[in-house]
């Protein structure tokens, strides 16, 4: 079984934004993120520690406004319009999804288009809409492609099960996927019998936010299992979608969590800021 690992890919993206980086501060812009989190889910947190821990090493600031779950829509938006307006900030990251009975709408409508560095607004994703080859995109979403593209993954003609179809993830790789002449399959909760659409793909992506959901049971020799998931396990430990021992026994490559697809994302995302620091 081959481990499809994040960090080479990561490191690659990094070389060239630290560059850039120094560029920006030689005259005078420091490229700032800003962080949105409602409460303190466990996935939220970790990503976020990640982010924190990326950006330090680029010397890009990061910004982490932390409020209750228990906050009111009218307080959360209000909160979001301080950060919007916020001339430093040049990226918005807001962890979704929120707290049952908290709306994202009011953010996805209002959040300036300059600073949506994962696509909250959907006009922002004209270009994965439309097919364009190699396009910025959702940061996980890109993150898989980066990951596919640089361990010279065949996708054209190849059948692809995504597994969970949010617009943050499953939709837009789904999109881009199909640009990259794969035949896709997108699958959720009521799709019938998952297991038999996974087994006869080539390639699984797994993005349902279900801990350790593809076993065994969703696979077959010779398959490639992305897992996209960061969740946390019964011990208390973060895991991903996929059962990592069980696949990687029958698949011939598996993304581990963490150290996958997770390391790619926070580098898309400073380069999501980085691009626009530069415009």
């Amino acid at each position: 079984m081959r481990r499809l690992g994040g960090k080479e890919v990561a490191d690659e993206i990094m070389e060239d934004l630290k560059i850039r980086v120094e560029g920006l501060k030689a005259k005078g812009i420091n490229p700032k993120l800003a962080i949105l989190r409602v409460g303190q889910r466990e996935d939220d947190l970790a990503y976020e520690r990640g982010v924190l821990k990326r950006f330090e090493a680029a010397g890009v600031e990061v910004e982490v406004t932390a409020v209750d779950q228990g906050i009111s829509q009218e307080d959360l938006d209000k909160t979001f319009d301080g950060i919007n307006n916020d001339s430093k900030v040049h990226g918005i990251l807001v962890f979704r999804p929120l707290p049952k009975g908290l709306s994202d709408e009011h953010m996805r409508r209002t959040i300036d288009p300059g600073k949506d560095v994962d696509f909250m607004d959907i006009r922002n994703m004209e270009n994965v809409l439309s097919g364009v080859p190699d396009c910025a995109a959702p940061c996980t979403a890109e993150a898989v492609m980066s990951l596919i593209k640089h361990y010279q993954i065949e996708t054209k003609g190849k059948k692809v099960a995504v597994v969970g179809r949010s617009l943050v993830i499953g939709k837009p790789v789904a999109l881009l996927l199909t640009t990259a002449n794969a035949t896709v399959t997108v699958c959720h909760t009521k799709t019938v019998n998952v297991e038999e659409e996974c087994r006869r793909a080539d390639i699984i992506v797994a993005c349902c936010g279900v801990a350790k959901l593809i076993n065994a049971n969703y696979v077959k020799e010779g398959q490639i299992v992305i897992d996209v998931g960061m969740n946390v396990d019964e011990e208390g430990k973060l895991c991903g979608d996929v059962d990592y021992d069980s696949v990687s026994e029958i698949a011939e490559a598996v993304t581990p969590v963490p150290g996958g697809v997770g390391s790619i994302t926070t580098a898309i995302l400073l380069r999501h800021v980085v691009n626009n620091a530069e415009r």
